[in-house]
């Protein structure tokens, strides 16, 4: 039975190769160019359900969105303001899907990547509390810094139109690539680890971040949930997670079991759904009665009746385009990044231009989703950390996209399913994948100081600052000051003083290739051919028809092609070494 089943899904898989979408998603077995090696259809389905299973959910309902506080305190005891805040959660789960739905489909269809689209975690956080604020409570108004988002994503269109966006990751040295892929890693390993997920980490009023995994009763106060007084890693969520979600998904793996995170993730919510037990996701309380109300409706359907556009285009306030310029460097690099190396973990970074495949198109789904992600009361949207479940799944191409945004569409729907998949039950598929993606620090340039501590900048920051940008800004800015003092001081001495081991150091290139998206080339040359410049034009026909008869012009090329090579193969001796003290001098 297992072989018939395993020989209908490779005939399913040679189908599709060789139909017409397997083409268009360059499967292997299409026989189309650059074809993905291990791309097939069956495995880009389940890399799409994983990584639409490890989305986290929403925190923007803490800015209370369109809802008014009249009331004390911020109104965090008003009943009426948290009556319509709820309103705004579920208003927010149904844009949230939806816009996810919509721009994963738009980056699997029309750049062929495995990368799904969503409000990213760090933003939410940096749009709900430092600009918004916890009710209202920050610089502007919710309204307000929708239009902030809004105006970003048309920036960002332009950027990545003309290739700015592209060639800022394309000439950040290497060590500072690797290091931000594996600091990726490490927050999403973090986030498994947190209270979106295992619990494991917790904290205390003092040190912040500690052991954590306690129950309710030994929290150190009710506003500060996973802050532990007492009582640590003995939360029986946290060991379901532990063992099910996190042991008996690397056992899988060890096999080599298909979908196996994707059978960690439905075995712990599966057993966390009955309600008499200790590691249910409906406990008996208030919370819990409500969770279990929402579950049992199935099927339901929010409209946007609160958050849909509403903005206010009040591009007269200065604080409006402090917040714009705020969100445009934290999510030019957090996005940007986080793209790039999603690209590069699926293997399809060209190792020469440092690029990957239809990357201009990516960038601009990203900037178009982030301007309609605003219209829906949803901050901006971004490549999120978690498709890296996916990648690690096996998903190589734009098949997982579309699978992920089916899933989200489907949501949309069936919100209270999915809405109930518990944190503890993700939180190990996290911390497994954050584990293959440490894996770029053996490739950084550790001998060389300048180069070591702007990577470990990098790495470390990324967590810790719970932001992607400010991980990426310390380690530009230290990498900077760390070379740049060192080659002034060179310059000046006529390199009689240098570091110690400067011969340890990686060299800084600029990749080949243009800092120009193909489309310009391409309306070049169509004007050139308008103009008859180009092969094939009449100035192009005179200037051929100078050069001789048919035989002069052969015997011109090949000639011509005699002396490139020989000049190629001269390059190609010249030491690896010598290269590199040239560059430096």
């Amino acid at each position: 039975m297992p072989n018939k089943l395993t020989g209908r899904l490779n005939g399913l898989n040679n189908a599709v190769a060789r139909s017409v979408v397997g083409r268009w998603f360059k499967l292997e077995g299409s026989g189309a160019v650059k074809e993905r090696a291990g791309s097939r259809f069956t495995t880009e389905l389940r890399a799409g359900l994983t990584t639409w299973i490890s989305v986290n959910a929403s925190i923007l309902a803490d800015t209370g969105g369109t809802c008014v506080c009249t009331g004390e305190n911020l109104c965090v005891a008003d009943p009426e303001y948290l009556i319509c805040k709820g309103q705004i959660r579920n208003n927010l789960i149904t844009a949230t899907a939806a816009i996810s739905a919509l721009s994963t489909c738009l980056m699997g269809l029309l750049a062929n990547l495995p990368v799904g689209l969503a409000p990213g975690l760090g933003l939410n956080a940096y749009f709900t509390y430092s600009v918004v604020g916890f009710h209202g409570s920050g610089l502007i108004s919710y309204r307000e810094a929708l239009s902030a988002v809004f105006l970003e994503g048309w920036i960002f269109l332009i950027l990545s139109l003309i290739g700015i966006r592209q060639w800022l990751v394309r000439i950040m040295p290497q060590s500072l690539i690797l290091a931000v892929g594996a600091g990726i890693g490490l927050y999403i390993a973090f986030i498994g680890l947190a209270q979106h997920g295992l619990k494991v980490i917790g904290g205390d009023t003092v040190n912040l971040i500690g052991l954590g995994g306690c129950l309710a009763k030994d929290y150190a106060s009710a506003d500060l949930p996973g802050y532990c007084v007492g009582g640590q890693l003995r939360d029986p969520t946290m060991w379901l997670g532990i063992f099910v979600g996190g042991i008996l998904t690397l056992l899988l793996l060890m096999y080599r079991v298909h979908g196996a995170i994707l059978i960690g993730i439905f075995t712990v919510s599966i057993i966390s759904w009955p309600r008499p037990t200790a590691v249910s996701y409906f406990p008996h309380t208030p919370e819990g009665d409500t969770l279990f109300d929402f579950f049992k409706q199935v099927v339901t359907f929010q409209p946007l009746d609160k958050i849909g556009n509403v903005l206010s285009y009040n591009y007269g306030s200065g604080h409006v385009w402090y917040a714009l310029i705020t969100f445009l460097y934290v999510d030019i690099l957090d996005t940007t990044g986080t793209l790039y190396s999603m690209a590069k973990f699926a293997g399809l970074r060209d190792p020469e231009t440092m690029d990957f495949e239809n990357s201009s198109i990516a960038y601009c789904v990203d900037a178009v989703c982030i301007s309609m992600g605003a219209l829906m009361g949803i901050s901006p949207v971004t490549a999120y950390i978690e498709s890296a479940t996916g990648i690690s799944e096996g998903g190589k191409t734009g098949l997982t996209a579309l699978t992920t945004g089916f899933m989200f569409f489907v949501s949309i729907f069936f919100a209270p399913i999915f809405a109930s998949i518990p944190s503890w039950a993700t939180g190990g598929a996290l911390v497994i994948v954050g584990s293959m993606m440490i894996r770029n620090v053996l490739e950084i340039n550790w001998d060389y100081i300048g180069d070591a501590v702007p990577a470990f900048l990098t790495l470390i920051i990324i967590p810790f600052g719970n932001n992607i940008a400010y991980g990426v800004i310390a380690g530009i800015f230290s990498y900077i000051i760390l070379n740049g003092i060192p080659l002034i001081i060179r310059k000046a001495s006529r390199g009689r003083i240098v570091p110690s081991n400067y011969d340890m150091a990686e060299p800084w290139v600029i990749p080949p290739g243009s800092m120009f998206p193909p489309w310009m080339y391409m309306v070049r040359n169509y004007v050139q051919r308008k103009r008859g410049w180009a092969p094939g034009g009449e100035a192009a026909e005179r200037y051929d028809s100078r050069l001789g008869s048919e035989e002069e012009v052969k015997d011109k090329t090949e000639m011509d092609a005699t002396e490139m090579e020989s000049m190629t193969t001269s390059v190609d001796i010249v030491p690896a070494s010598g290269l590199q003290q040239s560059h430096r001098s």
